[in-house]
């Protein structure tokens, strides 16, 4: 099964399987409904400081991943997220939602990235 990340305000690309939003904010403009999450789990976001501090800015990009990758190594919520992830794995894919405009430079990119390699 593929661990897959799409973008929360494009038309849905796949449906096919679990849908857990990584943001630590709710997108704005997007309802529960056409969202069809099955979790939010915002604790594995970056810090609000983190956030503000990158503000999505491509030249500190390769910063932002090394600063939120030691956010993730220390996050008390980093385990459960990984067995969340794990079971729903091993039952089918799992798409992590984010609300970035930047589909390259966003924090879902890294997360995903983090997760394989302890996979």
């Amino acid at each position: 099964m593929a661990l897959k990340i799409e973008r929360i305000y494009t038309k849905p690309a796949d449906m096919d399987g679990y849908r857990i939003l990584v943001d630590r904010l709710w997108p704005r403009g997007i309802s529960k409904e056409k969202a069809a999450l099955d979790e939010w789990f915002k604790t594995i976001a970056p810090s609000k400081e983190l956030r503000q501090w990158f503000g999505h800015d491509p030249e500190k990009y390769e910063e932002f991943k090394s600063r939120y990758i030691a956010e993730l190594d220390a996050n008390p919520d980093r385990s459960q997220f990984l067995e969340l992830i794990k079971n729903h794995l091993a039952e089918g894919n799992v798409i992590m939602l984010y609300g970035a405009k930047d589909e390259t430079h966003n924090q879902a990119v890294v997360l995903k990235d983090y997760l394989e390699k302890l996979l």
